[in-house]
C-alpha cells in the first residue's frame, strides 16, 4: 500500500495538514496524568533491555547523563521524523487512496474515543498488570493501531534503518528486540493479536533503480506478527521476575551484549560485587580471543573498560 501511493504524485492538503497540526497542539497541552508511585513500570522499548538495568531504574538508580557523538542525535531525531511522515502518509491515504487508486485502502487508521488517531501521545496508556504475584504497569505509546480491510485490529511499530542501502534488502525477519516490543503492545491494547513492523531505510541505493534493482534494495520492508497469549505470559513471566529481584535484592547478572544502550551503566558497574566484576573480566577477555567480528569484540571490551573506569572513581 505505501509503495503504491509513494509512486504515485504526492498528494497537498492543507486542511488535512492543518487538522494533524491542530489536534497535536491540542494533546501537547491538555497531557493527561499518570500516577507512576503506585507501582513499578516498564515501557515496551525497555522490555528486551538487560535485567540488571531494569534491577536498576526500578530500585530508583541515577540515570546517566550521556554526552554522544553529534551524528548519533541526529540519527535518533531521524529515526522519530521517519515515524511522523509514515504517520502522515496513513492518514492521507485514508482520506486520498481511493479516489486515486478506485479502490478503498487495504489499512485505515483506528480513532481514540476522542476522534484522534490512535498513536503516539493520542494513546499513551499506564497498563496495569497483576502477575506472578506481582503488580505493575506497562507504560508507553504505540506508533499505531490500524484497522485492516476484513475488521482486524492491527498494529503498527515503525522503525529506522540509516546505516546502508542494502540492509533492509538482507532483511528476512524482524529483529527479536522488535518483537519483544509490539508483544508488550498487544498486552497493553488487547485485544490485539496482529502486528506489522515495518522498517523503513534512510539511506539509498540509488535515485534511478530498475524495478530488479529495487527488489533487491528495498528501502521498506514489513513484517507480520501473529502474538498469541503464551507469548505475552512468557514476557509477563520475564518483567514480573525482576520485580521479584528487586524484593529480595539479588541483582540479576549484568548482559554485556545488552550495554550499548543501557541507559544505567554507572548505577550497573557501581553495584557490581567483587566476584561479579571479575566475571564480567573474564568474559571480556573471552571475547576478546573469540571468533566474533572485530566491531563486537569492541563493544565487549569497551563496556569492560567503562565499568572498570567507573569503579576505580567510585563516583555516583
Amino acid at each position: 500500500m505505501l509503495d503504491r501511493y509513494h509512486s504515485a504524485p504526492e498528494v497537498w492538503d492543507d486542511q488535512l495538514d492543518a487538522l494533524i497540526h491542530e489536534q497535536q497542539a491540542k494533546i501537547l497541552r491538555t497531557r493527561r496524568f499518570f500516577d507512576f508511585k503506585s507501582q513499578p513500570y516498564f515501557s515496551p522499548s525497555s522490555a528486551n533491555a538487560c535485567k540488571r538495568e531494569l534491577y536498576e531504574k526500578l530500585r530508583g538508580a541515577k540515570k546517566d547523563v550521556q554526552i554522544r557523538p553529534p551524528h548519533q542525535g541526529r540519527w535518533t531525531r531521524l529515526g522519530t521524523a521517519i515515524g511522523a511522515m509514515i504517520q502522515r502518509d496513513l492518514l492521507f491515504i485514508e482520506k486520498h487512496y481511493e479516489k486515486m487508486f478506485g479502490e478503498v485502502p487495504p489499512f485505515t487508521v483506528e480513532r481514540t474515543p476522542e476522534g484522534y488517531p490512535a498513536w503516539e501521545d493520542f494513546a499513551t496508556r499506564l497498563h496495569v498488570v497483576e502477575h506472578g504475584g506481582h503488580r505493575f504497569a506497562l507504560y508507553g505509546k504505540p506508533d499505531g493501531i490500524l484497522r485492516y480491510k476484513d475488521g482486524r485490529r492491527v498494529g503498527l511499530e515503525l522503525k529506522s534503518k540509516q546505516t546502508t542501502a542494502g540492509k533492509t534488502g538482507s532483511m528476512r525477519e524482524a529483529e527479536g528486540k522488535h518483537v519483544v516490543q509490539t508483544v508488550v503492545y498487544t498486552e497493553m491494547y488487547a485485544p490485539l493479536d496482529d502486528y506489522l513492523i515495518v522498517y523503513v531505510n534512510a539511506a539509498k541505493k540509488d535515485w534511478a533503480m530498475t524495478e530488479e534493482e529495487y527488489a533487491k534494495n528495498p528501502d521498506l520492508v514489513a513484517f507480520h506478527i501473529t502474538v498469541t497469549d503464551d507469548d505475552r505470559a512468557a514476557l509477563l513471566d520475564e518483567l514480573a521476575s525482576v520485580v521479584q529481584a528487586v524484593k529480595d535484592g539479588t541483582p540479576p547478572p549484568l548482559e554485556l551484549d545488552k550495554w550499548t544502550f543501557n541507559n544505567y551503566k554507572t548505577a550497573c558497574a557501581l553495584s557490581l560485587s567483587d566476584e561479579e566484576y571479575a566475571e564480567i573480566q573474564r568474559q571480556a577477555r573471552a571475547m576478546m580471543r573469540s571468533r566474533l567480528p572485530e566491531w563486537k569484540k569492541a563493544q565487549f571490551w569497551e563496556a569492560y573498560e567503562f565499568i572498570k573506569a567507573v569503579r576505580e572513581r567510585g563516583v555516583a
